[in-house]
């Protein structure tokens, strides 16, 4: 940190510091409320399953993968069928909202995250 002004002004303590250490200050107060949180059990997700994310056609068969989970598991504890499933995962049929939100826990993901939002759509 570079220097570090204290003034007084109308009886009142203040701190005067560069922007840039303001910055590294905020910064750090950022990454420990982050670290806590990671601490506290929350779960990160990895940059190559990002990535996936971004790039597939299929949400739901990315984070199945990703928890090691096959087709007929995840049907079986979303209650549904096998089928049904497949050919959501293959954008064939897009699930109800009830199956989607069964589809979600089971997955430990929100539904936010099973369902990508094109521009315009409301």
């Amino acid at each position: 940190m570079g220097d570090i002004q204290k003034l007084v002004i109308d009886g009142k303590n203040y701190v005067l510091l560069s922007e840039e250490d303001y910055e590294d200050l905020i910064d750090g107060i950022r990454a420990e409320a982050i670290m806590a949180r990671i601490a506290a059990g929350e779960e990160t997700w990895p940059h190559s399953l990002i990535v996936e994310l971004s790039e597939t056609d299929s949400r739901i068969r990315t984070y199945r993968n990703y928890r090691g989970m096959t087709i007929s598991e995840l049907a079986a504890k979303a209650g549904i069928s096998q089928p049904y499933l497949s050919e959501i995962e293959a954008n064939k049929k897009t699930g109800s909202v009830d199956v989607l939100k069964r589809i979600a826990v089971v997955l430990k993901v929100d539904l936010d995250d099973l369902v990508v939002w094109e521009p315009g759509e409301e």
